[in-house]
């Protein structure tokens, strides 16, 4: 079966986020003065397969544990999709 993951990674909470505040800068120097924040995350979508749910669910969470992501630093999301 095939599989597509959505891998969301964004900083934990207290976690220095230089781009997101970066951004925040420039959308104010752009005029647009109604945000108040901005946070950077990071998107992976990855094609795989597996012979069910569970097995590629598996598969990718093995891939941000050992590869995508830093625990220490890191929240991840993983959306899993059947594709027909």
């Amino acid at each position: 079966m095939l599989f597509k993951a959505r891998v969301e990674i964004r900083l934990k909470k207290g976690i220095a986020d230089p781009e997101g505040a970066n951004t925040l800068k420039a959308l104010h120097l752009l005029g647009f003065d109604s945000v108040k924040e901005v946070k950077s995350v990071k998107v992976f979508d990855i094609m795989l397969e597996g012979k069910d749910e569970k097995s590629a669910r598996q598969q990718v969470e093995g891939m941000c544990q050992r590869l995508l992501t830093n625990p220490v630093i890191h929240l991840y999301n993983i959306e899993l999709i059947k594709v027909e």
